[in-house]
């Protein structure tokens, strides 16, 4: 017997039983971003190597250790999209959408990192993102996250998820504490775990976000980045903070918050979670005025968030959240003996016209009577409609209820989506 081939480590399958909980999650944020006037914009999965280099930084965990890079047959250095800001900002840049014009859009699908696979972290996965290019003002850094907390107030889990706010300033004022950070850390390099003594001339701000204890414990007497802003950016942030008050969105500021990504400026965010121990982040983005220049676009103010799917269906299931999902199918369509089928699959048909949204399955397979139902009730449906000699001659359907004790009815066929209508 030939060897069973399996699924590479840290790319799974979603399966029939999982995907109604995956569908209900991708219409609430398709429904939730087209509320707010977003369009979708969807790019290819593989991409030139020097974009995430150029975008991420090369001092990132993502492109030193993550990303899944290959030559072509042309020798060319390719890249498995490890996020989707990167992609997005090179597509506008390639079909000029966004010079002198505000974009507002959207994107969802699968990404790519080499990571240690465990629960909600996986090396195929799938995320959600909103990019907004051409606003300047700290209205659209509040929209986004406006827009960010309905989806948690459609989903059910507004009181299991928390916003933590700050700002980086601008380049000049984050170049100024990059060096006070670099000096600080210069006189306790001996505290300094292997990677922040790698990243504290590369990428100081990176030490900030240490999960080593002592680090963390150092950078309580560290210097604090606000300290170094001026009056735009603390107007910026001020007005954000007002403006969430004003529509009664809760934060917290976490000075120590600084996103792992090298091109966010002013406005970072996450929304956390405490239901999920140490997946906490559930979505996270900020402001990027600089990228759209940094790869070959002309100057753009920027905005966005992501979000990885694998977390947020985690956490429903955490929450048990899903337990309200309709089943994946309605009505089951059964006939009893070979006269009957044609028209067991044309009044299937019918039904299917007559009620868009309803979930009709035939029977196929052929197979006596208890086959039929033992069929039908492992469907999931609620009813069982069943044509046999009798109902034909008559004109009419049985119907049988499988999740209800109700006796059966015959039900005639003219009447019958608007019996199922209000059934269903």
């Amino acid at each position: 017997m030939a060897k069973q081939i399996q699924a590479i480590r840290g790319m799974n399958d979603i399966l029939p039983t999982q995907s109604p909980l995956w569908q209900k999650l991708e219409t609430v944020l398709r429904d939730t971003v087209g509320s707010y006037g977003y369009s979708e914009i969807r790019t290819p999965i593989v991409e030139s190597t020097d974009l995430f280099k150029r975008s991420i930084g090369e001092v990132t965990d993502i492109v030193e250790k993550e990303m899944y890079t290959f030559e072509d047959r042309n020798g060319d250095s390719l890249t498995l999209r490890p996020e989707g800001t990167a992609s997005t900002v090179r597509a506008g840049n390639e079909h000029g959408l966004l010079y002198n014009q505000e974009q507002r859009l959207w994107y969802m699908g699968p990404m790519f990192r080499h990571e240690r696979p465990q629960k909600g972290r996986y090396r195929q996965f799938h995320q959600f993102g909103v990019e907004v290019y051409g606003i300047p003002t700290a209205d659209i850094d509040a929209e986004v996250l406006m827009l960010s907390a309905k989806l948690w107030e459609k989903l059910g889990i507004t009181e299991h998820v928390t916003l933590e706010l700050n700002t980086l300033g601008d380049t000049e004022e984050r170049a100024a504490y990059r060096d006070a950070l670099i000096a600080f850390l210069e006189q306790h390099k001996e505290v300094l775990d292997e990677d922040s003594q790698r990243r504290m001339y590369s990428n100081p701000l990176r030490v900030l976000d240490s999960k080593n204890a002592d680090v963390q414990a150092l950078l309580a007497d560290a210097p604090v980045l606000m300290d170094y802003f001026g009056e735009d950016t603390r107007s910026h942030f001020s007005h954000l903070c007002e403006l969430l008050e004003a529509v009664g969105i809760q934060y917290t500021i976490n000075p120590r918050l600084v996103r792992g990504l090298d091109y966010y400026n002013r406005t970072v965010f996450e929304w956390v979670t405490s239901s999920l121990g140490s997946q906490g982040t559930v979505l996270a983005g900020g402001r990027y005025d600089g990228l759209v220049g940094q790869l070959g676009g002309k100057p753009t103010p920027a905005v966005g968030f992501a979000m990885g799917l694998e977390r947020i269906v985690l956490l429903l299931q955490t929450l048990e959240l899903d337990k309200d999902i309709g089943p994946a199918v309605d009505v089951y369509v059964t006939a009893m003996g070979d006269n009957c089928r044609v028209e067991a699959i044309k009044i299937a048909q019918e039904l299917r016209a007559s009620l868009p949204t309803a979930k009709v399955m035939s029977h196929c397979g052929g197979g006596n009577f208890k086959k039929q139902m033992k069929r039908a009730d492992k469907s999931g449906a609620c009813v069982a409609l069943v044509i046999g000699e009798d109902e034909l001659a008559n004109n009419q359907v049985a119907v049988k209820h499988l999740r209800e004790d109700k006796a059966q009815e015959l039900v005639a066929r003219d009447a019958l989506a608007t019996y199922i209508a209000e059934l269903i």
